[in-house]
């Protein structure tokens, strides 16, 4: 099953995911969206384009493995990934300590109890195209990402039954 997130203008922080048949409200990044080409690290842009969904990762220690054909992986204290374009480990899974920049995906919040990662510059990584492009659970205030997109737990969960290994995830404006 394909997703498709649809947003209704360039600088909106909200829109809709769409899967399995079902509509389901998401948030995005806090400048919107961007065409890929364009897309540099930190600019907290969500990229606009059609993407590979790699793995999901969730977190053992607090929640359910969940119902999903994507590739499973159960992060620990260890797992990060490096946001740091200078960096050979560039927008990939690392095993912390780390010497880069790197994002934590054990975090103390909920926002990355279920994280799937959207092959957004990965084949192959540019330096500074950015970096850790992600499917996780929104923020309970409802607010925007820094470029990702972000679901309610029950929507996410829901999503995950539909994705296969082939699964998709376009990113678009409204028509």
């Amino acid at each position: 099953m394909n997703l498709t997130v649809t947003v209704p203008s360039p600088t909106a922080t909200t829109g809709t995911l769409s899967a399995g048949g079902k509509t389901y409200p998401c948030t995005i990044g806090r400048s919107g969206v961007i065409d890929p080409e364009k897309k540099t690290e930190g600019d907290g842009k969500t990229p606009l384009g059609v993407y590979p969904l790699r793995t999901l990762y969730y977190r053992a220690d607090r929640v359910a493995k969940p119902a999903t054909g994507l590739p499973l992986r159960v992060l620990t204290p260890q797992t990060g990934w490096c946001e740091d374009p200078s960096h050979p480990d560039y927008n990939r899974e690392i095993s912390l300590p780390h010497p880069a920049v790197t994002d934590h995906m054990t975090r103390d919040d909920a926002l990355y109890d279920y994280v799937v990662v959207i092959g957004h510059n990965d084949s192959p990584v540019v330096p500074g195209k950015g970096s850790a492009i992600f499917i996780h659970i929104a923020k309970p205030e409802w607010t925007p990402t820094a470029g990702c997109v972000g679901l309610k737990t029950p929507d996410m969960l829901e999503v995950l039954k539909t994705c296969t290994e082939s699964s998709t995830i376009e990113i678009r404006l409204e028509a």
